[in-house]
């Protein structure tokens, strides 16, 4: 995935550190073996090779990730796509760097190749049609997921507090050892907006922004990397769920951000481009978490 993860644990008496620290890499080697666009041996990277018309196994992790991928696309009308990998590639996104911006003609191409709609879903038997052409690409949910599935092995070795992050994506469970809950301050590049500090107490949050890689996310819909957004950042119950929402409000023009929010009553927190300089917009289910010292001093 490019990127590090890191556990901030308070553990039970007579936790098996090392072993902990064995299985955590085992489960993210396992996904990265399923679902890594960087690794040509992963089960996308043996996907996107397949020929037309080719049937792939799915194992769970990958199909749980594309059900959830294509529910998002549904609902968001293709905003996020787990099936861009062509355009991610052309841009230099992907494994391979990009001399320069593409051309006209290979964008086109690219575009056309490309789309959750091409794809064909068997779900009951958890198998991926490939319909020629269409590379996959999970950068935008799987980190998400695999944050989830750190969480889920954590709780089943017996530790119930504990913060996990994955490149900036994180989940908190439980309290700290001092009792306080797991502070997390959202990344906030620009100047002039006050910081935004969440407990993650049976949370996960993820943002989606331009302010470290430049603009490198991309809209599905026009195969051009979007300049509104500068970071969003989603707060919700799945660190999977939060990450593909952060990508698709990301691509999201401002008013249709906050209508899509609005909609789906995500939690969200946004920094946008403007004529005016950067806008923050806070959604009304992230106002609903937001404690008022004062009024709370005053009840």
């Amino acid at each position: 995935m490019g990127t590090n993860w890191r556990l901030r644990l308070a553990a039970p008496v007579g936790l098996d550190r090392v072993g902990l620290d064995a299985a955590i890499a085992a489960r993210l080697e396992d996904i990265l073996a399923q679902m890594s666009h960087w690794r040509a041996d992963s089960v996308l990277g043996g996907f996107n090779r397949s020929a037309a018309g080719t049937w792939t196994a799915l194992p769970q992790d990958f199909a749980a990730v594309m059900t959830a991928a294509l529910a998002v696309a549904e609902v968001c009308a293709g905003a996020f796509d787990p099936a861009i990998g062509c355009l991610v590639d052309l841009w230099g996104h992907g494994p391979v760097a990009a001399a320069g911006p593409p051309s006209a003609e290979a964008l086109s191409r690219a575009r056309q190749l490309s789309g959750y709609r091409r794809l064909d879903f068997d779900h009951d038997r958890q198998r991926l049609r490939q319909p020629g052409g269409l590379r996959l690409d999970l950068s935008g949910i799987a980190k998400g997921y695999a944050v989830d599935a750190l969480a889920a092995l954590l709780r089943r070795r017996g530790c119930n507090h504990f913060l996990v992050e994955i490149g900036g994506e994180l989940v908190g469970a439980g309290l700290r050892p001092d009792g306080d809950p797991w502070w997390v301050d959202l990344e906030t590049p620009a100047a002039g907006v006050a910081p935004l500090r969440i407990a993650l107490h049976q949370l996960a949050v993820a943002t989606s922004g331009d302010y470290v890689r430049g603009r490198h996310t991309i809209d599905p819909r026009t195969g051009i990397p979007v300049e509104t957004a500068m970071a969003v950042s989603v707060v919700h119950r799945s660190a999977m769920l939060a990450d593909a929402w952060a990508t698709a409000l990301c691509v999201e023009p401002a008013e249709a951000m906050r209508a899509l929010a609005l909609r789906q009553n995500l939690a969200v927190r946004a920094l946008i481009r403007s004529a005016d300089g950067i806008e923050e917009w806070l959604s009304p289910a992230l106002q609903e978490l937001i404690v008022d010292d004062n009024k709370a001093a005053l009840s």
